[in-house]
């Protein structure tokens, strides 16, 4: 027999040890192997509570939302359809045990997670895991590029305990900490909320760390602070020529920092820029891809199959649309000097971190949010909450004001242009009749909308509109006067004259007798509802109309 086909075939995944070297604590800790530790995990697969229990071969399952007995059936699934294993939260400290017993009855490992670890994250840390094993290589043979085993390596010969961090602050990965260390909360925090905390990092930003790292390729000391629960520290970029692609952060533990540590670091970060600048190429073509059918199917140019055959999406399922604008004119200008990608970037990071299937397109000068495949119990509200926790985080972190807005919910993917149509709709209103709301959806603001549609007639149409109230806005623009906008706030009081000249900041006498020049100049009779009404839309107009 040829000795080549006798040949066990080459891996194509991690070891369940290799991954709990990788993740280990403080994200997950395993219950129980009945097949050993060496099993092979070639996947990740998300299990939705919507969805029927159900695994594919060497797959690593999250059992998202079953907690406790409810996790059983995925368990069951698992063994029976020849998972590697599960993860699930535990309800209580008391279930592990009957899961586990689950567990080996059904053939399958268990793994529990943190309750304060967040699935996206598992799910990210976990496919970088498998990422970063190429096939065919075991553990013995994984490249120097392996994040993981890099920031393992640089805890060693740092003597600390090391988090690789892109420039958003979400964690990559991160040496494995063993009970004699000393964690502080920064570290802990930012591995189970795989972000730095805003609190901390608002104090780094406060002592500069980050301007210098941005600013320089040399190892950045940060002093123990105690009173803040922050250790000793060392970070320098991850850097390729000028573009800074991430931090490695160096936390002293219970012993202090090795002699050789900065030089340590350096070649670390220097290794790191390498894995990353690989990875990032590997993934280009594909993210013009996805990029390319969203804003397609956004703008009604390309249908739902494409994307969906692309991601993997589930066609059928509930779909939405976030749209985002600058929030003023002024706004402009400020946003020149920020680049698209680090608006997008904000965005796309606090939408994964709600909708983990979400995608980010820019179409024009907007950016819009696809929400695919949502859970069918999803509301607007929901929607409205993560588009405000968007515009709040642009505000203070790049002093940009963002509107943002949400489209219906549609019942399926190749309805997305109809939600996109609205949240524009929603968008135009904002800008065009001044609406105070950040973040909005049409029920919000269905009056305003509808006005600034009729307004949007108005000027696409001039023959829609009254000659005389044009004639009285020519008036006031040639003699500096102020009749329209005495008439247009009269109207805007209900008639209540009094009420009025207060928000005119003139006396009533005065705004009765601009309302009669008003009606003198152009035979226009406010006593007349119809003729009021037309008033009220068209003095809305922006007077160069």
């Amino acid at each position: 027999m040829d000795s080549a086909a006798a040949a066990p075939p080459p891996r194509t995944g991690i070891s369940l040890r290799q991954l709990l070297m990788s993740l280990g604590e403080p994200l997950v800790e395993l219950q129980a192997a009945p097949a050993g530790l060496d099993v092979e995990i070639r996947s990740v697969a998300l299990l939705d509570p919507e969805d029927p229990p159900a695994a594919r071969p060497g797959a690593l399952v999250l059992a998202i939302g079953a907690r406790g007995r409810a996790a059983f059936p995925a368990l069951r699934a698992g063994g029976r359809d020849g998972a590697a294993a599960v993860a699930v939260k535990l309800a209580a400290p008391g279930q592990a045990a009957a899961l586990s017993e689950t567990a080996v009855e059904a053939g399958v490992a268990l793994l529990s997670v943190r309750g304060e670890a967040r699935w996206e994250q598992v799910d990210a840390l976990a496919r970088a895991a498998l990422e970063d094993t190429p096939p065919g290589r075991n553990a013995e043979g994984r490249e120097e590029g392996d994040l993981f085993a890099l920031a393992q390596t640089t805890a060693v010969l740092t003597g600390g305990i090391v988090s690789i961090e892109d420039t958003a602050n979400r964690v990559l990965a991160y040496s494995r900490s063993t009970e004699s260390d000393e964690v502080d909360d920064l570290r802990r925090l930012s591995i189970l909320g795989w972000q730095g905390p805003e609190p901390y990092l608002a104090r780094l930003r406060k002592w500069g760390v980050f301007q210098r790292l941005r600013a320089s390729d040399e190892v950045i000391r940060i002093d123990s602070h105690p009173e803040l629960g922050i250790r000793r520290r060392l970070a320098v970029a991850i850097r390729s020529g000028e573009r800074q692609l991430g931090t490695i952060w160096v936390q002293e533990g219970s012993a202090a920092l090795s002699e050789h540590a900065d030089q340590a670091l350096l070649g670390a970060a220097r290794v790191a820029a390498l894995h990353l600048v690989r990875r990032r190429r590997e993934l280009s073509a594909d993210l013009v891809l996805t990029r390319t059918l969203t804003a397609g199917l956004l703008e009604g140019s390309t249908g739902p199959q494409p994307l969906a055959n692309h991601l993997g999406l589930d066609a059928a399922r509930p779909a939405a649309v976030l749209g985002f604008a600058y929030g003023a004119a002024e706004a402009t200008a400020s946003a020149s000097e920020l680049t698209r990608a680090e608006v997008s970037n904000l965005i796309s990071v606090h939408t994964a971190a709600r909708h983990r299937s979400a995608l980010v397109a820019q179409v024009d000068a907007r950016i819009y949010v696809l929400l695919p495949q949502l859970p069918r119990s999803i509301d607007l509200g929901t929607l409205r909450g993560w588009g405000q926790e968007i515009s709040e985080a642009a505000r203070r972190h790049l002093g940009l004001p963002l509107r943002g807005s949400v489209g219906c919910i549609v019942p399926a993917l190749g309805d997305v242009p109809e939600s996109r149509r609205e949240a524009d709709r929603i968008l135009d209103a904002m800008v065009r009749v001044g609406v105070a709301t950040t973040v909005a959806a049409l029920p919000d603001i269905q009056a305003e909308v509808l006005v600034s549609e009729l307004l949007a007639l108005l000027t696409a149409h001039p023959d829609l509109r009254d000659p005389r109230l044009t004639a009285l806005v020519t008036h006031d623009s040639r003699g500096q006067g102020r009749l329209a906008e005495s008439v247009l706030a009269y109207l805007n009081a209900f008639g209540d004259v009094r009420a009025a000249a207060t928000g005119l900041h003139v006396h009533p006498n005065t705004l009765r007798y601009r309302l009669r020049r008003a009606e003198e100049l152009t035979g226009l009779d406010l006593s007349r509802p119809d003729q009021r009404l037309l008033a009220m839309l068209q003095l809305r107009l922006p007077p160069a109309v």
